[in-house]
């Protein structure tokens, strides 16, 4: 036999037909005393809006409403009626969590089981009352948490189809205002830095693997958007990527979540305002990385400038432009010519000094202003090849006229 069928054969008759009339005529006394506690007890109730408060008042008398009804005739059902949470109005839930649910209806039955008892008319309907009135907050608190649930897995769907509309609007380039106003409804902090970081999604099931990304993202404690698009998976998260060695480790823990290959990173940008931008270079990084088969993992797409314009990047070569090209064109046609001539030479120091007619230790200086303007060491062989393709588009920039 349930708990709910004992509890009737325990009290059945205990209660008189005046005493339930009296806890009627009281139950609007009783929601309103409820919610004077939980405004007096809760700093932050008071806060709420006034619309919000009201539907909490609402909420406190339906119920008690329901126990009324529950009180005249347990044996309508064997569970009473608890509806109000299901029928709560949604915005309610954007202002109270779980939490502070429970703390209301702990308010709430300290307040019938201290006012209740008043109302009997000796000591076995003051018992049969306070233990009702426990039964009864106990069916309430089941009923928000199922409501809770529900809600929650309602709004997670929801989030997922505006999160993929947000990163699908990030690569497109769509409407800011748009862009900003979905992002602010999924809770990112729309003045956070931003980095995109793109490569193939891994083989399980997209709801895995976006798992497995915030999984990653939490344990860094750094905000994500993310959408698996075909074999892409796309990644934008939020704050510094360089700076601090803490800052550094966040590309390398989020690439643990990709598939096998190539893994890029675009530039981080100041806000998600931005993010187009991170993520059109970080695309355009992923198409190009195949040129250069020791990138590491994961590479920022500004160090594949080569293989970018190689592929015809316009602003890659904007890029190397601005980079390499110009700081040594403006630096003196001593510099560039050093740097070229070294290259040509195979990167053997004495043989660039000769075909120059200066001493090796003008070459050494001359490459190391070289690499004060462009952040690219002559003598390093990666840094070689940059600034071998950077000062190439820059001439051929020059002779189209586009410099």
């Amino acid at each position: 036999m349930g708990a709910d069928a004992t509890w009737q054969m325990r009290h059945e008759g205990e209660l008189s037909a005046r005493t339930v009339r009296k806890v009627e005529r009281a139950s609007g006394e009783l929601a309103a005393k409820s919610v004077a506690a939980m405004a007096e007890r809760l700093p932050w109730f008071s806060r709420m809006p006034a619309d919000q408060r009201a539907s909490i008042l609402l909420i406190t008398q339906v119920e008690a409403a329901g126990f009324i009804e529950w009180l005249r005739d347990p044996d309508t059902a064997q569970r009473p009626k608890t509806d109000a949470f299901r029928n709560a109005p949604q915005e309610l839930s954007r202002w109270i969590n779980m939490r502070h649910t429970v703390l209301l209806i702990r308010i709430a039955l300290d307040v019938f089981e201290q006012e209740l008892p008043k109302l009997a008319a000796n000591e076995t309907e003051r018992a049969a009352l306070a233990e009702a009135a426990v039964r009864y907050g106990r069916e309430v608190a089941f009923t928000a948490a199922t409501a809770y649930a529900t809600a929650a897995e309602s709004r997670g769907a929801w989030d997922a189809r505006l999160e993929a509309l947000v990163v699908d609007g990030i690569v497109r380039g769509d409407a800011e205002e748009a862009l900003l106003s979905r992002a602010s409804a999924l809770g990112w902090d729309l003045a956070d830095a931003a980095t995109a970081i793109v490569g193939n999604a891994p083989p399980e099931d997209p709801p895995i693997a976006v798992k497995d990304v915030r999984a990653r993202a939490a344990r860094i404690d750094r905000p994500v958007m993310l959408g698996v698009q075909g074999s892409r998976l796309i990644v934008v998260v939020g704050g510094p990527t360089t700076g601090s060695a803490r800052a550094e480790t966040v590309l390398d823990t989020l690439a643990e979540s990709f598939g096998d290959g190539p893994v890029v990173a675009g530039p981080t940008v100041t806000s998600i305002a931005d993010a187009h931008q991170s993520t059109a270079e970080a695309l355009s990084g992923l198409r190009a990385v195949v040129g250069w088969e020791a990138a590491p993992r994961p590479v920022r797409s500004l160090d594949l400038l080569p293989e970018r314009a190689l592929t015809g990047d316009a602003d890659a070569e904007r890029q190397l432009i601005d980079q390499i090209a110009r700081p040594l064109d403006e630096a003196g046609g001593a510099i560039e010519e050093t740097v070229a001539a070294y290259l040509e030479a195979g990167g053997v120091l004495e043989a660039c000094a000769r075909a120059l007619f200066v001493h090796p230790n003008t070459v050494r200086y001359r490459l190391k202003r070289a690499t004060e303007l462009t952040g690219r060491n002559p003598m390093d062989p990666r840094d070689a090849f940059v600034l071998r393709i950077g000062m190439a588009v820059g001439r051929l920039a020059r002779s189209r006229g586009t410099w």
